[in-house]
């Protein structure tokens, strides 16, 4: 049999650890599932074409000189994967892995070579020519078992390669999804922040006004406090909603505000069409508006006045609250109250650095927030 023959076939076993890990696009799954198969079809195909060039596929001594040459390396890489797997230190290369992995390779290439030898004994004549000892160590010499030893080596390497970047990729997942779980417990502890502090000035409301005796006034509020409730929480997550939706909430609000102030509240509403189907963060108009009502029509004399509208501008959509009120003199300085702050995190969470929001007295009285996002068409 052509020792060069069969040296020739031993940088193919790389390919079957290298083609045993494109099986899968995801890290780790169709690997788990197909990477074994692949290595013992690719480990039979090998065996085959090793066949062949010694004799042929029909001729049984070389179709077992394959099987055992190739059958041994898919055994071994096959082991090897699955010990990988579960324990990273058996792909690693510290010092401490590597001189285990030399130890083992040694033995296995003793092994291997053993066997390959041993296939002299199917000969029915080998007592005429040999002897039995020869024919055990007729392939143990140092050239054969350093190439045992660097194919150890080539497929230890090659596996514990294919197993770090699994792992990396198992890793930045993880740490991806975890960001993203925080990044949604902070906004929704920001959307808790506005929900229960509008809830809790409302029932006071409506407290003052049962203690006035004002019956009708106060189930008035309740009916639209009870609309805002069940549109609030048919929401599971703190996403966007369209901004028809956002404008209901925001007048269930400015209603109960009437309620309140009666005549000395005035309010102008002026959406354009094309902009209703828009989607905006839940919850953010309504923070905006009663900062208007308590830093700016609660402190005016006579009648005040709270202007929203909304309108499409090409791929933005636009967002404007003005009142009447004194101005910056009772708002929070730059638009950093604890509502319009946490609007501007919600805003930063969704759009990044895409968004314009703008605070800020107006020159003829009062005070206006202005916001530009991007527009996004919501599905129905």
């Amino acid at each position: 049999m052509n020792d060069l023959a069969v040296a020739s076939q031993f940088p193919r076993v790389t390919f079957a650890a290298g083609r045993e890990a494109s099986t899968s696009p995801t890290p780790g799954a169709g690997l788990r599932l197909n990477g074994h198969a692949v290595i013992f079809t690719l480990a039979t195909v090998l065996a085959l074409a090793t066949a062949s060039e010694c004799h042929s596929i029909t001729y049984p001594p070389s179709l077992m000189y394959g099987a055992v040459l190739w059958g041994w390396w898919g055994c071994v890489t096959s082991a090897m994967w699955k010990l990988s797997q579960r324990v990273p230190l058996a792909s690693s290369f510290s010092p401490k892995a590597i001189s285990a992995h030399v130890l083992a390779g040694s033995a296995l290439g003793v092994v291997h070579l053993s066997l390959l030898g041993s296939l002299g004994f199917t000969d029915a004549g080998w007592q005429a020519h040999t002897t039995a000892l020869a024919i055990w160590t007729s392939l143990l010499n140092i050239n054969r078992f350093g190439m045992e030893v660097l194919l150890y080596g080539f497929v230890l390497g090659i596996t514990g390669i294919i197993q770090f970047q699994i792992r990396a990729q198992q890793e930045a997942l993880k740490s991806l999804e975890l960001q993203k779980q925080l990044s949604t417990a902070h906004l929704r502890a920001l959307q808790m922040q506005l929900e229960p502090h509008f809830l809790f000035n409302t029932l006071n409301a409506i407290t003052t006004l049962v203690e006035l005796e004002r019956s009708k006034e106060a189930a008035e509020m309740l009916s639209h406090l009870n609309a805002i409730l069940k549109s609030t929480l048919k929401r599971t997550t703190p996403e966007k909603v369209p901004l028809s939706q956002e404008l209901e909430i925001m007048e269930n609000y400015l209603a109960i505000e009437q309620v309140r102030f009666a005549d000395r509240l005035r309010i102008e509403i002026k959406a354009d069409p094309s902009a209703l189907d828009g989607l905006v963060p839940c919850f953010l108009l309504q923070p905006i508006v009663e900062n208007a009502i308590r830093h700016g029509i609660a402190n005016c004399e006579n009648e005040g006045l709270v202007e929203a509208s909304a309108r499409r501008d090409g791929s933005m959509l636009h967002l404007r609250i003005r009142d009447s009120g004194p101005g910056l003199s009772a708002h929070p300085q730059n638009g950093h109250g604890i509502g319009l702050r946490n609007i501007r995190e919600r805003l930063t969470h969704f759009y990044q650095g895409e968004y314009m929001m703008r605070a800020q007295p107006v020159d003829t009285g009062g005070f206006e927030v202005a916001i530009a996002i991007p527009y996004e068409r919501s599905v129905r």
